[in-house]
């Protein structure tokens, strides 16, 4: 999480600094190693004593081949006896004997032969250590793990790490090893009856524990650790927001009454303005987390909430995380707003010159009374009149430490509203969002219709593009949506560029591309003639996620629609049904699939509730990937898994409590600890903000 502004860069304490000194460092580590490692992230020697193994490999000793059983993990002793190589690419096979004149192959493949020639030579005893399996008639060991002299009771359990190209099993670990070598000693920050209680090793056992075997007690420690942190990191939050001076606004509603609204409010939309006024009133600063499903009307809330603060004579300001999506939101919010007498200004990074002079004068002198744009909005060029309330949609986006830097623009601490139109399981939404109220839109608008979800074979492609002319012809548009870029030799992932070139052909012009390579300028104009119903396709990858709303565009095409997770799908499919024509979404699904991607398919065509999705995405994902989010970074978590969230979360979030309100916040002997763990997760920002820390 980024550090918020006015950080002082207080020192890191000196006993964590053999934790953060670079990889680089690190015996074995030149440039050429250093690439794939910071892949992984794996830039600090913190990083790599907290890469644990996700699995371990268990071996067992046997005096012969016949006490082994085919496909079992084992280590031998074994004599060469011959060495034969194959014609062409393959095989090179090395003959061994066990102590009986048991015959097994060991079997390489590649480069890796001229290895086996140096580690295998005729007639010498070597203990080797693989996985034993069968060909034909006789028994094998393809590329074993380990060939030894000595013997290998060290691999008896061996760590398997996660791996990027470039770095083998053996690097990583001796990097790891390396690493848990430079780990000091460090008070302990738990509650000691916890501590007991749950029969958890110490903080630096622990660390050297879960590298070692499946340690259950010693990874649950680590992310108990890593939840503690971040409970009592938001909590610092809220504490330093409640003790702040902020502006109470409170609207006489004569802007309100002049909206253009589409459609009457929801019962649930009147709850979340009641509860966002209500906050707004106050003298300490609002922090409203405000979660609503794709369509569910969240940009009418946020404009309710913006005319609040302007009709107290104050500004409002609003930020998204895409230049499409904040000239979307621009044009939405002077829609609505445009018999209330309101200026409301655009401003990206790409605004120059007078234009760009001009917005900023008029934020300085108050005439602009809202803004919508991307960061540039909170640049140190940028000032405001009165700056009062700052929205900031797609908050999964923004870290805490940059919405905190967005509320400091104001001269009292602005009220801070966000939004996510991604729906958050309740597992979540306290480990992402507890230092912040939640208000919920659970109801749809009416006139909404369902969208009708498909599942398609890919053999069916044709059908689909035949499909697709019809509706084209019919004056309809549509988006087609790939899971990459372009084609990669590895991968046999669909590409957008390949399936534009494609669709091109056949419709001509009608066809547009969007992605998130392409120079900003490019993609708007390609944006644009799709929004104006110049081009009638939009062939894109998953940058249409959000902020995409065109009413005509009333048929999606997701292909290979098992390769992204449901709350990405849901949101996709959010791109259309936003009309009062019937809409349909195609799910293209390649030939083999899993059990999880069918169940996700059948899910998505079963229900259209973004909250149910997103809890069953998080059971059929499990511990390994959050949402997706575990790739993106949107989660604050790299050690603690679902399970661990589940069940450690609410024990660390009393915990944090507990420290804050009755055992003296960071101060004493336990608090000082807390610091450490703090720094140790670089929650540093929950230090800063405690006063006098």
């Amino acid at each position: 999480m980024s550090r918020p502004p006015g950080y002082s860069g207080i020192m890191r304490p000196d006993r964590l600094n053999p934790l953060f000194v670079e990889s680089e460092s690190l015996k074995g580590v030149g440039p050429g190693l250093a690439r794939p490692l910071e892949k992984l992230g794996l830039t600090r020697v913190r990083d790599l004593a907290y890469h644990l193994p996700e699995r371990f490999v268990e071996r067992r000793v046997v005096d012969n081949l016949d006490e082994a059983t085919v496909g079992e993990q084992i280590v031998v002793a074994l004599t060469p006896r011959d060495h034969r190589s194959s014609a062409g690419r393959g095989p090179y096979r090395v003959l061994a004997e066990d102590a009986l004149g048991n015959v097994c192959a060991l079997t390489y493949f590649g480069r890796a032969s001229y290895t086996a020639k140096k580690l295998l030579p005729l007639g010498e005893k070597r203990w080797v250590a693989g996985r034993l399996d069968q060909y034909g008639q006789m028994l094998q060991i393809v590329h074993p793990d380990h060939v030894s002299e000595e013997g290998l009771l060290g691999q008896l359990c061996e760590p398997v790490y996660p791996l990027s190209e470039g770095l083998t099993q053996g690097k990583v670990a001796a990097l790891v090893q390396q690493a848990l070598g430079l780990v000091p000693e460090l008070p302990e920050w738990i509650e000691p009856g916890l501590l007991d209680r749950m029969q958890w090793p110490a903080w630096r056992e622990a660390l050297l524990l879960a590298h070692q075997g499946q340690h259950e007690a010693a990874r649950d420690r680590l992310a108990y650790d890593e939840l503690l942190a971040n409970s009592l990191a938001l909590m610092l939050v809220r504490a330093d927001n409640r003790a702040r001076r902020g502006t109470p606004l409170t609207g006489d509603g004569t802007l309100r009454d002049k909206l253009a609204l589409p459609f009457p409010l929801t019962g649930a939309q009147r709850r979340a303005i009641g509860e966002i006024a209500g906050d707004m009133a106050q003298p300490s600063p609002m922090l409203r987390l405000l979660q609503g499903d794709v369509g569910s009307g969240k940009t009418v809330v946020a404009l309710e909430a913006m005319l609040i603060a302007v009709e107290a004579g104050a500004q409002a300001a609003l930020l998204a995380p895409t230049e499409i999506l904040a000239r979307q939101h621009h044009e939405t919010l002077s829609r609505m707003a445009a018999g209330t007498g309101v200026e409301i200004a655009l401003l990206t990074g790409r605004d120059k010159g007078k234009a760009r002079e001009s917005i900023l004068m008029g934020l300085l002198d108050g005439s602009i009374d809202m803004v919508v744009g991307t960061h540039a909005i909170f640049q140190d060029a940028v000032s405001y009149r009165n700056l009062a309330l700052v929205v900031i949609d797609e908050q999964h986006r923004f870290g805490v430490g940059q919405r905190l830097m967005l509320t400091r623009k104001g001269r009292v601490t602005p009220h801070c509203l966000a939004m996510t139109a991604t729906p958050i399981p309740r597992t979540l939404t306290l480990a992402q969002y507890g230092e912040m109220e939640v208000s919920q839109l659970d109801e749809m608008p009416p006139g909404r219709q369902a969208i009708d979800t498909r599942v398609v074979a890919v053999e069916r492609m044709g059908d689909v593009v035949g499909a697709l002319a019809r509706h084209i012809e019919g004056g309809g548009q549509a988006y087609w949506v790939c899971p990459m870029v372009r084609e990669s030799e590895s991968d046999d992932l669909a590409a957008a560029e390949a399936r534009f070139a494609e669709l091109r052909e056949r419709f001509g012009d009608a066809v547009a591309l969007v992605h998130g390579q392409l120079k900003p300028e490019v993609k708007d104009a390609a944006m644009e003639r799709f929004v104006r119903g110049e081009a009638r396709l939009l062939v894109a990858t998953t940058v249409i996620e959000v902020g995409v709303d065109v009413p005509n565009s009333t048929l999606m095409v997701i292909e290979q629609a098992e390769r992204f997770g449901l709350a990405q799908l849901h949101q996709l499919r959010g791109r259309v049904g936003r009309g009062s024509e019937k809409s349909v979404c195609l799910l293209l699904r390649g030939e083999a699939l899993s059990e999880t991607a069918r169940q996700r398919l059948a899910l998505m065509r079963e229900t259209q509730d973004g909250f149910r999705l997103a809890e069953e995405d998080l059971k059929l994902r499990g511990g390994g990937e959050l949402l997706g989010t575990r790739q993106s970074g949107d989660t604050p978590f790299r050690v603690a898994s679902l399970d661990q969230i589940t069940r450690l979360l609410p024990l660390a979030h009393d915990d944090a409590r507990l420290l804050i309100e009755r055992d003296g916040g960071l101060t004493g002997e336990r608090g000082e600890a807390a610091r450490l763990l703090l720094y140790l997760f670089e929650r540093d920002w929950g230090v800063q903000l405690l006063r006098g820390g």
